[in-house]
């Protein structure tokens, strides 16, 4: 039985990883075939934070890997030895590490959801939250005049998202550009108000897990059952 989701992980931010501009790029050495010393460090270590963000986003921690063991493997396998280990060895161990994997993501999904719910618990209290039958609350911060858009629009808006703890994930505002998308291709918390907000509305959204990402969870950031917080300005519905 082949049962080795993280390997697949691995080779994905291996192969999908983002590009760096070529004038960041230290110079290859004269012959082309070889790569000077600091450009095989450089690359060496992007190749590592990738396959790092990878394993981080499948639930990774330090204490679940072992660096020097990865390094053989990688060695060894470039050397084409053959494994240290059998397809039986290798089997059991990567078993054991998917039930590891899951069990720490069920643990931190519980914590999320308990957090969670006493936050919105409490959020609902504080003046000027508003909290709709769905379980989505939010909190006017501006008021505008614009149209609303209809869940087919497209919209153009500048947000910032973070979890209930302050940690920020994403900002367009961050980015100094703002983000144009569809209103019915988002989570279910934005796609809901965006369509009860005005151009030149902000909003702060306080989103259950339900209508963010739910117990999946989205990438490193954002753990299984994460009632996320959302600022958000809506500048334009393009036509």
């Amino acid at each position: 039985m082949n049962r080795f989701p993280y390997w697949l992980a691995l080779a994905a931010a291996l192969l999908c990883g983002g590009a760096t501009r070529a004038d960041e790029l230290p110079a290859a050495s004269p012959k082309g075939t070889e790569l000077a010393p600091t450009a095989k460090a450089h690359a060496s270590y992007g190749i590592g934070l990738q396959v790092g963000r990878s394993l981080q986003s499948s639930g990774f921690d330090s204490q679940l890997f072992d660096a020097d063991q990865f390094v053989k493997g990688v060695l060894d396998s470039l050397a084409g030895k053959e494994s240290a280990l059998t397809d039986k060895q290798l089997e059991a161990a990567m078993m054991a590490l998917d039930s590891a994997v899951n069990a720490r993501r069920s643990q931190a999904g519980d914590k999320n959801k308990t957090d969670g719910e006493a936050f919105l618990a409490a959020n609902a209290k504080k003046p000027g939250v508003k909290v709709l039958p769905s379980g989505l609350q939010y909190k006017v911060i501006k008021s505008g005049t614009g149209e609303s858009p209809k869940k087919t629009d497209q919209v153009t808006t500048h947000y910032e998202g973070r979890l209930i703890n302050g940690k920020v994930f994403d900002s367009s505002i961050a980015r100094g550009e703002p983000a144009t998308f569809p209103v019915g291709g988002v989570i279910k918390g934005w796609v809901e108000a965006l369509q009860l907000m005005k151009v030149g509305d902000k909003w702060q959204l306080y989103i259950p897990s339900e209508l963010a990402y739910g117990a999946r969870g989205a990438g490193s950031d954002i753990g299984p059952n994460s009632v996320l917080i959302f600022d958000i300005e809506l500048l334009d519905i393009p036509k």
